[in-house]
């Protein structure tokens, strides 16, 4: 009887392993098919606000169409990072912008929450509380931290997606506009489709001051549609990183470092009057990693 028990017990564990590694698999195939060169297009709208301001004024509407490519540039058993490149201007003569990073760790404790004014509090979270989770860590065109969050991929009735809601700082379509708030509330759902993949977004613009509560300004609504085409439409673009990834992998080793000391951070906005990425740009493909370094120490307080 104690070994039929025991067999029983021996096979449900083992069940209950496949099936977490099989549920791993799946995660990790839908991250992985975001890679690629896509037809992307970009909705936001303000959809209510909340000012009782009578001069207040909403934000423009945003339909923007562009090329992007998706680069799959790490891919471990628990981390997968993707670099997005834009490919904007005449189709003739492109100019690749580097644009954001997003990595997904698998059970990680680690994170940066955005708190408020170029400030990230440091949280660690509890084994037990992201078992099974994965979590998303998007970092700004000059790989300094953005936002991120941890929550475990669904996927069922066919469907696969990922959803997590945190706070992050405004977004480059309106920090150089706005200055009535200073927080983000993304609400993020990516979800893969049969053609591509779907960022749908329901977010808060929030003024928050210390020692008082969050006021809500206005919310809004981004739906930004990616549609997978041929590989071969982005090839300025892969030829562009290829030229400038050694730099930029410099970046990233020396953000790791920034990261790795897990505590609260804090950038400057502007050092000799440029902005972090302002300043990146200045470098040169062949810069060394002390002149990498340099520029990032430079902007942690």
């Amino acid at each position: 009887m104690k070994k039929t028990l025991l067999f029983s017990l021996i096979a449900l564990l083992i069940s209950v392993s496949v099936t977490a590694q099989n549920k791993k698999e799946q995660d990790q195939k839908s991250i992985k098919s975001m890679c690629g060169c896509y037809d992307v297009q970009f909705n936001f709208t303000e959809t209510f606000s909340y000012s009782d301001d009578s001069t207040y004024q909403e934000s423009k509407i945003k339909h923007e169409k562009v090329l992007e490519w998706v680069y799959l540039l790490e891919d471990n058993e628990d981390k997968i990072v993707m670099q997005h490149l834009l490919i904007v201007g005449n189709p003739m003569r492109p100019t690749i912008v580097k644009h954001w990073r997003q990595d997904w760790l698998y059970e990680n404790t680690d994170l940066y929450e955005y708190h408020a004014n170029n400030i990230w509090k440091y949280v660690q979270k509890q084994e037990n509380d992201v078992q099974g989770q994965w979590t998303q860590k998007v970092f700004q065109v000059d790989d300094s931290p953005r936002y991120e969050g941890s929550s475990t991929w669904v996927h069922v009735d066919g469907r696969h997606y990922w959803e997590n809601s945190t706070d992050a700082p405004l977004p480059r379509r309106e920090h150089t506009t706005r200055d009535d708030y200073n927080v983000t509330y993304r609400r993020n759902r990516h979800e893969i489709t049969s053609d591509g993949w779907i960022h749908d977004q329901d977010n808060d613009k929030i003024i928050r001051e210390e020692g008082t509560e969050d006021v809500l300004l206005a919310q809004e609504k981004g739906f930004n549609t990616y549609v997978k085409v041929a590989d071969s439409r982005c090839k300025v673009a892969q030829n562009w990183w290829e030229d400038n990834k050694a730099m930029w992998a410099l970046a990233r080793k020396n953000w790791d470092i920034v990261f790795a000391r897990n505590t609260d951070l804090e950038l400057e906005y502007k050092v000799n009057d440029l902005r972090l990425h302002e300043t990146f740009y200045g470098l040169k493909p062949a810069a060394s990693n002390a002149e990498v370094k340099q520029v990032i120490d430079s902007f942690v307080k």
